[in-house]
């Protein structure tokens, strides 16, 4: 992605190869280096979101999972939902999402136009991720004989994350060989029917983030524009690594109103939390000892860095109508603010390498679905739905870590019931992204340093989930 202009002065004169295009960049190189893609990449959801927290909801597309409450697992969705549920409860399972993220056609060039020669980055950049859900109710209107409807759950949840690795010496690897971030969110929540149909809650949300990314340093260019002897544009690679966690907090709201039987209606927000990732950056230098030679200014010197991380708050409508006994459709939207991610700025310990500042500048997003439900029976349960969900990368800012479009979904899924306080619940679902263009350019602000990558992606996933029910 580009980054903001840094400007810290003129190079040495002595560079004899035309290589003035990095004179301001330089002395940033490290952050450019390591953070010119930023801290996303290849999800199930737009952005670095994971909308995969029920096997019941995904048999539906997630459609109406602001109103469902078909189960525990749509306290995720609208805490509300809680205020449905009956008996003490938990609910196991997961999601084992299985990606197909290719880059074709790339090409790559130095600053000063020398060609990046390399592979096309593997077969398969996306990696396969499980996802575990937990959800846990008490029943305090049943454990203490209370008049009022009130409950209390916890969900344990991945709420956002991605795993994506390209081969070493990939024509793109300046942008990006591995990202990985993962979050855990613990969300300890109450409910409570206020009126016949009508339910509020509220919840707390803990998240931690642990976070690393890596991609490899043209120690030749930089050498080439430092005048020092010897060096070989993209000949000379070294590599970058960074890694941080933190915890942060954030909270829950939900209404869910159901105002004639069969029918109902939700609204549900999710907070933005704010981190400060703590962690270190690592450098591998390059056996040409171009790099080391750069050592010498400061620069390029493992240390420790910051960087500050916002997860978007996002408000979801949705709504539930059984037509029959047997059957019922249902629909959702949801707003996400991925524009809070406009860049990032990361803080270095290292007196000689000044903070850098990368561009995202995503955009808000809207979540589309539909879905319907089919009970022929009262032990089996059947699910399909069809959703949209909108990207929030503008077409100028997308690199390899996070090279989706726009992606469509379409799910089915099943319940069985064997025993009345026992659930079984199954889903598929299949991704479908349209495909993403690559365009940086070296006279991109900022960004001389990672040279020019082009190049289209190709992404699709399969997704299944499981989870068991167990009412005590």
């Amino acid at each position: 992605m580009r980054t903001t202009n840094l400007s810290c002065g003129p190079l040495p004169a002595s560079n004899p190869d035309g290589a003035t295009p990095f004179r301001r960049a330089l002395p940033v190189v490290a952050g450019i280096a390591l953070f010119s893609a930023g801290w996303s990449g290849t999800a199930n959801a737009s952005g670095y979101a994971l909308r995969d927290q029920s096997a019941t909801a995904m048999g539906n597309a997630f459609a109406g999972a602001t109103a469902g409450a078909d189960d525990l697992s749509y306290m995720f969705y609208n805490p509300a939902s809680l205020a449905r549920q009956t008996g003490s409860q938990i609910i196991v399972g997961g999601n084992a999402i299985l990606p197909n993220l290719k880059i074709r056609n790339g090409q790559g060039s130095a600053a000063v136009g020398t060609p990046i020669s390399g592979n096309s980055g593997g077969n398969n950049a996306g990696k396969n991720a499980f996802v575990p859900i937990l959800y846990g109710l008490l029943d305090l209107q049943q454990v203490f004989d209370l008049d009022q409807n009130v409950k209390f759950g916890v969900g344990v949840n991945v709420p956002f994350g991605l795993e994506t690795d390209y081969r070493d010496g990939w024509t793109g690897r300046y942008y990006g060989l591995e990202s990985k971030i993962r979050t855990i969110s613990v969300t300890p929540t109450l409910a409570w029917e206020v009126l016949d149909g009508l339910s509020v809650a509220g919840g707390l949300n803990v998240q931690h983030v642990d976070a690393k990314l890596t991609n490899a340093i043209d120690f030749g260019s930089i050498g080439r524009a430092a005048g020092i002897p010897g060096s070989a544009p993209t000949q000379q690679d070294g590599k970058a690594k960074v890694s941080g966690d933190d915890i942060g907090y954030g909270y829950n709201l939900g209404i869910l109103y159901e105002p004639w039987a069969g029918s109902r209606v939700g609204v549900a927000y999710r907070s933005a939390i704010h981190h400060t990732l703590q962690g270190d950056s690592r450098f591998t230098l390059d056996s040409a000892g171009v790099g080391a030679a750069l050592q010498t200014t400061g620069r390029f010197r493992d240390g420790n860095a910051t960087a500050d991380v916002t997860t978007p708050e996002s408000i979801s409508f949705g709504v539930y109508h059984e037509l029959t006994d047997q059957w019922a459709i249902m629909g959702e939207s949801q707003f996400t603010r991925w524009s809070r991610f406009k860049d990032l700025t990361v803080e270095f310990d290292n007196p000689a390498q000044p903070s850098s500042v990368t561009e995202h500048d995503w955009d808000d997003t809207w979540f589309f679905a539909a879905g319907a439900t089919w009970r022929p029976n009262g032990a089996w349960t059947v699910r399909g739905g069809a959703a949209f969900d909108q990207s929030p990368i503008p077409d100028r800012t997308r690199t390899p870590r996070i090279p989706t479009d726009d992606r469509y979904l379409l799910s089915f899924g099943t319940s069985y019931k064997p025993f009345p306080n026992f659930t079984v619940d199954f889903s598929y679902m299949h991704v479908f992204s349209k495909d993403g263009s690559i365009d940086l350019s070296a006279s991109d602000q900022g960004s001389p340093l990672a040279g020019n990558f082009s190049g289209e992606s190709a992404m699709d996933a399969n997704v299944l989930a499981l989870q068991i029910q167990w009412k005590f």
